[in-house]
C-alpha cells in the first residue's frame, strides 16, 4: 500500500509547491480534485484537455517526485432535479473520465448523487425511512427511474474509457453505505464500485472492517481515503446521531470530523489497514483533511506519521515459515 494525499486541502498553493511539500513528508501518492466540490486548482479537465502538453507536464511533476495519481475526484450530484445543476456535474464527470485516460490513472471517484422526489422537484429528498409509506414510493421511484437508469449509462460510459467509479459512500446521496453501494453495483454493473471511507460509516455506527471484508470480497473496494469522525457518546445517548447542527459546533454534535487517529483509536486503523490486506487491496490510503480543530499543515503532519506507523507497505507478505 501506498500513502496519499487528497491535495484539495492545499488548493490555494501552485500544484508543483504542493507535490515538494507531500513529498518531502515521505507521501506517495496524490489524488487530484477535477471539478465538483474539491475544485480544479490542481487540475482542471477543460485546460488539460485542450492541451495534451499540458497532460504531459502534469504526468511529469508527478513522477518524478516518485509519486503516482491513486485517481481523480469529482464529487457534485449528477441527479439533481436542477437540470442546469445536474447537467453541470454530469459532464465534469464525463471529462473527469477522459482525462483520466490520458493521464493513465484507473479510478475516478465520485458521489451518487440524489434525485428529487417528483419530476419537477427544485431540491434533492434524501429517503431515510420507509414510513409514511409515501417515503418508500419516492425511494422506489428515484431507484427505478433516476439512479439505475442514470448509472447504467455511466457504467458503460466507464467500461469504454477504461476506467472505474469509485462512489463515496455519503449520507445525503443515495449510496451512503455497503448495501445501497451493492444494489446500484448490481444493477449498473462491476464497473460501480467504493471510495471507502472509514469516516462516514463511523458515525453511522456501520463497522469499517466488516464493510472492507465485503466489498474486497466482491472486488468492490477500488480507493481507500483516510478520515477520521469522533464520536461524542455524551450526545449520541441523548440525541442520536442523525445531526444537522453546523460544523463548528464541536461541543454539540453528536460527531465531527478529524484527523485519522482523532476519532477511533489506533487498534481500529490497525484492523483496517490488516482488513485491507486480507482482501488483497494494494494501491492507496489517500488523506483527506477535514479537521476543523487543527491547521491544515498540523493536521495533514499528524495523519502522515500516524499511518506511516501502521500501514503495511511490503507488497509481499512473509512465507508462514512457522507453519
Amino acid at each position: 500500500m501506498r500513502l496519499g494525499v487528497f491535495t484539495v486541502l492545499y488548493s490555494g498553493t501552485p500544484f508543483e509547491e504542493v507535490l515538494d511539500r507531500l513529498a518531502g513528508l515521505g507521501v506517495q501518492a496524490v489524488e487530484l480534485g477535477t471539478g465538483g466540490h474539491p475544485g480544479t486548482a490542481h487540475c482542471d479537465p477543460d485546460e488539460l484537455l485542450a492541451d495534451e502538453s499540458k497532460v504531459r507536464a502534469l504526468h511529469r511533476a508527478v513522477e518524478s517526485r516518485g509519486m503516482v495519481i491513486s485517481a481523480l475526484s469529482q464529487h457534485a450530484n449528477p441527479l439533481h432535479p436542477d437540470a442546469a445543476v445536474a447537467r453541470t456535474a454530469h459532464e465534469t464527470w464525463r471529462k473527469t473520465a477522459q482525462l483520466a485516460g490520458l493521464l493513465e490513472v484507473s479510478v475516478v471517484n465520485a458521489f451518487s448523487g440524489c434525485p428529487g422526489d417528483h419530476d419537477g422537484a427544485v431540491h434533492p429528498n434524501w429517503v431515510t425511512s420507509p414510513w409514511p409509506p409515501e417515503y418508500s414510493d419516492i425511494l422506489e421511484w428515484q431507484w427505478t427511474e433516476k439512479v439505475i437508469p442514470y448509472w447504467s449509462d455511466e457504467a458503460t460510459f466507464a467500461r469504454s474509457a477504461g476506467v472505474r467509479i469509485a462512489l463515496e459512500m455519503h449520507p445525503g446521496f443515495v449510496v451512503y453505505n455497503n448495501e445501497s453501494l451493492f444494489r446500484l453495483r448490481d444493477a449498473a454493473g462491476p464497473e460501480i464500485g467504493a471510495n471507502f471511507d472509514p469516516s462516514h460509516l463511523f458515525w453511522q455506527q456501520a463497522d469499517p472492517v466488516e464493510a472492507i471484508k465485503e466489498l474486497g470480497a466482491a472486488g468492490a473496494l477500488f480507493h481507500v481515503h483516510a478520515k477520521d469522525t469522533y464520536v461524542d457518546r455524551g450526545n449520541v445517548v441523548r440525541n442520536g446521531v442523525i445531526d444537522t447542527k453546523d460544523y463548528t459546533r464541536f461541543l454539540e454534535r453528536a460527531w465531527t470530523f478529524r484527523t485519522v487517529g482523532y476519532g477511533q483509536g489506533e487498534k481500529v486503523w490497525r484492523d483496517m489497514v490488516s482488513a485491507l490486506r486480507m482482501v488483497g487491496y494494494d494501491h492507496v490510503m489517500s488523506i483527506e483533511h477535514e479537521d476543523g480543530l487543527m491547521s491544515v499543515d498540523e493536521g495533514l503532519e499528524k495523519a502522515v506519521a500516524f499511518l506511516s506507523s501502521i500501514m503495511l507497505k511490503d507488497s509481499d507478505q512473509a512465507e508462514m515459515w512457522w507453519a
